[in-house]
C-alpha cells in the first residue's frame, strides 16, 4: 500500500509539474505575441515626400534629377505633369506641394501679380524654344512663314494660350507675325499641352504644328516629324526657372534639389533633352 501511495504522490508531482511548464509556454507565448503586436502597431517612419509640378516638355531631365536627390536624401519624389497654366492654378487652388517649373519664365509675370507671395527663391535651369514641326519629309512643302498657318489647305493644330506653356507662346508669336486672328479662325483644335501637339502629327491628324524643340529630339519623334525653325524675331528662346514654393514642407532638400538642378550637371542633362541653348 506504501509503494502504490508512493506511486500516485510521484505521479501528482510529475502532473503538477507538467502543468506548470505548459502554463509558463502559454504565458510566455502570450507575451511574445504581445510584444511583435506592438512592434506591428507601432508607427513606421516614412520618408519624405517632396511634391514638383513640371511642365511636360521639361519632365525627363527634372525624373533624372529626382532619382539623384532621392537617393542622396533617401526621399521620395512625385512629379506632376501637365500644362503649366493648369499647374499654376492647381497650386493655388491645392496649396501644397515643393517646386514649380512652367515651361516659360512668363508664369513668374503671372505668379507677381496674382500670387506675389507664391515663390520664395528661384534657380535657373535652362530654356525652351518654339518652332513649326511638320510631318516627316514635309510633303506639302511648308515654310518657316509663319502665314502659313492661316492657309486652310493645311491641317493647322495649335495650344490652348490658357492652358499651358506652348499655347501661350504661339499664341505671342502669331501676335507678334500679326496672323493670330486668321489662324484661330483656321485651326482644327486647340490642344491642352505639348505631348497633345506631339500626337497631333504622330496621328497625322495636323500638317502643322507650333511646339517646343525639345519633344522633336525624344525618342521616335524625330521618325514622324521635321523641325522648321522660327525667325528668332518672333520666337525667342525662354527661361526655364525653377521655383521653390512657399507651401514646401522640406525646403532643405527642395533647395538641394535646385542647386542640382542650376549646376552644370544640371545644365548637361536639360541640354540632353533638348533644353538648353548657350
Amino acid at each position: 500500500m506504501r509503494f502504490l501511495k508512493n506511486n500516485c504522490l510521484s505521479a501528482r508531482t510529475v502532473i503538477s509539474s507538467m502543468m506548470i511548464l505548459i502554463l509558463i509556454f502559454f504565458i510566455s507565448s502570450c507575451s511574445q505575441n504581445s510584444d511583435q503586436e506592438k512592434k506591428d502597431s507601432a508607427p513606421v517612419q516614412n520618408k519624405k515626400e517632396l511634391l514638383i509640378y513640371c511642365g511636360i516638355t521639361m519632365i525627363r531631365p527634372m525624373s533624372e534629377i529626382a532619382a539623384m536627390i532621392e537617393n542622396q536624401e533617401n526621399c521620395k519624389i512625385t512629379i506632376t505633369k501637365g500644362g503649366s497654366g493648369n499647374l499654376l492654378k492647381s497650386i493655388a487652388h491645392n496649396k501644397t506641394g515643393d517646386l514649380y517649373l512652367p515651361g516659360s519664365d512668363r508664369y513668374y509675370k503671372i505668379i507677381d501679380e496674382k500670387y506675389p507671395d507664391l515663390v520664395t527663391a528661384t534657380e535657373f535651369v535652362g530654356h525652351n524654344k518654339a518652332a513649326i514641326m511638320v510631318q516627316k519629309g514635309n510633303p506639302k512643302k511648308i515654310t518657316k512663314d509663319l502665314a502659313d498657318l492661316a492657309d486652310k489647305h493645311y491641317g493647322v493644330v495649335i495650344g490652348n494660350s490658357d492652358s499651358g506653356s506652348i499655347g501661350k507662346e504661339a499664341k505671342k508669336i502669331l501676335e507678334k507675325k500679326g496672323v493670330y486672328k486668321d489662324v484661330i479662325k483656321n485651326v482644327m483644335s486647340l490642344t491642352t499641352d505639348s505631348k497633345d501637339l506631339v500626337k497631333a502629327i504622330k496621328n497625322k491628324e495636323a500638317d502643322i504644328v507650333i511646339n517646343w524643340f525639345a519633344v522633336s529630339t525624344w525618342d521616335d519623334n524625330p521618325q514622324f516629324m521635321d523641325v522648321i525653325e522660327i525667325d528668332p524675331k518672333y520666337a525667342k528662346k525662354k527661361k526655364l526657372i525653377l521655383g521653390l514654393l512657399k507651401y514646401s514642407r522640406y525646403p532643405d532638400i527642395a533647395k538641394k534639389f535646385m542647386d542640382l538642378a542650376g549646376s552644370e550637371k544640371g545644365k548637361e542633362l536639360f541640354k540632353k533633352h533638348g533644353l538648353y541653348f548657350d
